[in-house]
């Protein structure tokens, strides 16, 4: 049986690292949390929401899953939304997607991962939805990433149509979706220009940018 004491360690020094620079940061956080943001994004390992963002833990709701799929069926993630929106009352929901995604160049690709390949099936649906233009472009790693947009942006029109945001907005509740792709290459973070406080300006947004191509 192996031992993961060498993470353990990296922890301790993590937290007196912590409390060396700020001293009642734990005691603080241990009381409660209060983020402006939820995050979606991808399970990518490569992909550390806070530190993307550069924000400290209780800064940051975060959900993540394979491609950053947001599924009306998905009780998970509609639960994260929820608890978010009106429990925490997050201002700002944003989904991420990130180039170079692997659950996203096996969906474009067809290439059969197992159990996962159900899960992708939305990511398929994003691709047969925009195939012609996916179809014009000839280089496959800038397909892939294309694609890797069109779905973040397809993912935040979902946030924008649960019923979770659409009652949120109804009572006016400040909350705006949000669409991002991140850079593997260079760990830049890019606003895919497809956000929205309603649901009509959200999608105003998605028909322009999809326009605009």
């Amino acid at each position: 049986m192996s031992s993961l004491i060498h993470l353990l360690e990296n922890n301790r020094v993590w937290s007196e690292s912590v409390r060396s620079q700020m001293p009642d940061f734990f005691t603080k956080l241990s009381q409660q949390q209060a983020p402006e943001y939820l995050w979606i994004g991808c399970s990518d390992s490569r992909v550390p929401a806070n530190e993307i963002v550069g924000l400290l833990p209780g800064e940051l709701f975060v959900h993540r899953n394979v491609a950053n799929v947001v599924v009306h069926s998905d009780l998970n993630c509609l639960s994260v939304i929820q608890f978010a929106v009106e429990v925490l009352q997050v201002k700002h929901i944003i989904v991420c997607g990130h180039y170079g995604c692997g659950g996203v160049k096996f969906a474009l690709e067809d290439i059969e991962v197992g159990l996962a390949d159900n899960w992708l099936r939305h990511v398929q649906d994003v691709q047969q939805k925009h195939a012609r233009e996916l179809a014009q472009i000839d280089d496959q790693n800038v397909k892939i990433d294309r694609l890797c947009e069109l779905n973040a942006i397809e993912q935040a029109l979902h946030v924008g149509e649960t019923t979770i945001v659409q009652n949120a907005w109804k009572h006016g509740q400040e909350l705006t979706v949000h669409s991002w792709v991140y850079g593997l290459k260079d760990g830049l973070a890019h606003d895919l220009n497809v956000r929205g406080s309603s649901y009509e300006e959200i999608f105003e947004q998605y028909q322009k940018s999809l326009g605009s191509r």
